[in-house]
């Protein structure tokens, strides 16, 4: 009872706080809920990021899901990586079944069905507001580390870059980034080796070929216009909730660059958009990005350096990330190192390689009095996880292992019909979903290089005037012998006469 008690107590100091919060879930010891041991959320530290970490099947998407659901009724718009396809639910309201209903009274709670505002997105042909962005806005740093240039290679992507912008060349798709590689490694090299410096061939090669590998993750579908605005992604409703924006993309999984690339980009974005805030009462825009390791499966260590770089500045912008994965150890130890709140649910240890996994993430955790981490792990129940955060002080809070409440949107996919009715709502699908295609710098060097080859035409194929007769005998090939053997006769006669001549053969 003592050590119940003790529980009781820890929980609720640490867990208790003076800003806007939201209930969670209730703290569990032996097993067993504890009545009054509310584990609260509190909104003004949600700009510090966090992991959701879990085995398959044990909970961990509903656990993004209700987070979700929190936000948006405290005003917070949200994104949401829904890479899976289940996360759609969120625009429909639950059902109250007797494991939901035993579970809200354990934890102490109402269960109100709730339908949220929702957004689709995409980034390619799935039904959705369709986000692109330039070339241009890509900028050279960051579609060199995409392309993981070398240092010869980067600075020829900057002078290709300012050779664009001197000549007023728009790079909005791939495709104008390939014609200007192809034109300055060809026609143009002379005139950028004249004014930016040596072109090498060998360089625009291989950024060619890197490109084209990047084309066939399906990325010409990103690039392009009409650019998205991060604005669009913190909306509230008209009923005062955040707006919740789904990122559709099922049919990325076989596609991690593209993928990263699109969240890198996203990232950099916000952060260049957004102007600083500092610690804000809660945040200005929170994104959950699900099968997480698909950000980092094919990143190099530049890519990663650049997303850990973001991910420790984009806080000050009142922005918070939040990775979901199966395994904590696929997020890499730099950027693990900058997520605040950490939720785990269950791991299994079927191998040693995955007991290594489960005690090297026990360790990751406060040191706690109540339970054995590295058992407890592979103990919890489903919707079961151990919980720890940032509180408004930037303390970590005791690590409580802890019932999760469920969601109140759908725990389950919305058909066809369903999705078909919020996308024909949206707001802003119309405005994305538009084709564009201004002249670029395909369009323009194109129409170029037709005009240099028609002069050419026109100078090879222009009128000559008709040889005179004298010309046309001069031409001619035996008048041509005549008249060498006659300059080499008058010749010798000459050098005869001045007494130079060679001597006679006899």
């Amino acid at each position: 009872m003592g050590n119940t008690d003790a529980f009781l107590q820890a929980v609720n100091n640490g867990y208790s706080f003076k800003t806007e919060s939201v209930k969670i879930g209730v703290g569990m010891l032996d097993g067993e809920t504890v009545d009054g041991a509310s584990v609260n959320l509190p909104l003004k530290t949600m700009n510090r990021h966090g992991l959701i970490a879990g085995a398959t099947g044990t909970g961990k998407t509903k656990t993004l899901q209700m987070i979700t659901e929190a936000l948006s009724d405290a005003s917070v718009p949200v994104l949401v990586m829904d890479i899976k396809g289940d996360l759609s639910g969120l625009g429909s309201a639950g059902t109250l079944n007797d494991t939901v209903k035993t579970r809200c009274q354990k934890i102490g709670i109402d269960f109100k069905p709730e339908a949220y505002p929702i957004e689709f997105l995409t980034l390619s042909n799935e039904k959705g507001a369709r986000l692109r962005a330039t070339v241009t806005e890509f900028g050279p740093i960051l579609l060199s580390k995409i392309l993981e240039l070398n240092d010869t290679q980067q600075g020829l992507v900057a002078m290709i870059f300012k050779y664009c912008d001197d000549n007023k060349l728009p790079l909005l798709d791939l495709k104008d980034f390939i014609k200007v590689l192809q034109y300055v490694s060809d026609e143009g090299k002379e005139e950028l080796t004249k004014n930016y410096g040596n072109i090498s061939t060998t360089s625009t090669g291989t950024i060619l070929r890197k490109v084209i590998e990047l084309q066939q993750q399906g990325a010409d579908l990103f690039f392009g216009e009409k650019s998205f605005e991060v604005n669009d992604l913190m909306r509230i409703n008209d009923d005062g909730r955040g707006i919740i924006s789904i990122l559709r993309v099922t049919d990325l999984q076989a596609k991690p660059k593209l993928f990263s690339t699109f969240m890198l980009q996203l990232l950099d974005e916000l952060y260049a958009s957004c102007p600083e805030e500092g610690d804000l009462d809660k945040p200005k825009l929170v994104m959950f990005i699900d099968e997480a390791h698909l950000v980092f499966q094919e990143a190099n260590d530049a890519l990663i350096k650049q997303i850990e770089t973001v991910i420790k500045l984009i806080r000050s912008k009142g922005i918070g990330v939040f990775f979901c994965t199966q395994n904590p150890m696929d997020v890499p130890a730099s950027v693990l190192a900058q997520l605040g709140m950490k939720v785990q649910h269950a791991l299994r240890a079927f191998t040693a390689a995955d007991r290594k996994t489960i005690k090297q993430t026990s360790e990751n955790y406060p040191e706690t009095t109540f339970y054995k981490t590295e058992d407890l792990i592979t103990q919890l129940g489903i919707g079961e996880a151990l919980v720890t955060m940032l509180n408004e002080k930037g303390v970590p809070t005791p690590l409580v292992h802890c019932m999760m409440r469920p969601p109140q949107s759908r725990m389950d996919i919305l058909s066809p019909e369903e999705i078909d009715a919020i996308v024909a709502r949206s707001k802003i699908a119309g405005k994305y979903n538009q084709v564009i295609d201004n002249q670029s710098a395909y369009e323009i060097l194109t129409a170029k290089l037709e005009a240099a080859g028609n002069n050419n035409q026109n100078n090879s194929g222009s009128t000559k005037q008709e040889p005179s007769t004298i010309e046309k005998i001069l031409n001619n090939p035996v008048a041509r012998t005549v008249e060498r053997t006659a300059a080499a006769v008058i010749t010798r006669s000459i050098l005869g006469a001045l007494g130079l001549g060679g001597r006679s053969r006899r």
